[in-house]
């Protein structure tokens, strides 16, 4: 087993961080919405899991180059 099968899940990992934080981000401002019937708290919700997902994605890449 070569080195580079290693990296294949870090990766993954690092590509999925986006879209997984952005959906969570969505489902609580979904399910807030819902309790609070309102309208705008999945987009309020849905940027800040996006730019977690970009804080979380630029350490785990500051980590590789170091």
């Amino acid at each position: 087993m070569d080195s580079s099968s290693g990296n294949i899940g870090k990766y993954l990992g690092v590509a999925l961080i986006l879209p997984i934080s952005s959906g969570v981000g969505y489902a609580l401002g979904y399910g807030l919405d819902a309790l609070f019937h309102t309208t705008w708290l999945r987009w309020v919700f849905v940027v800040c899991g996006t730019i977690a997902g970009f804080i979380d994605l630029v350490r785990e890449l500051d980590k590789d180059t170091k």
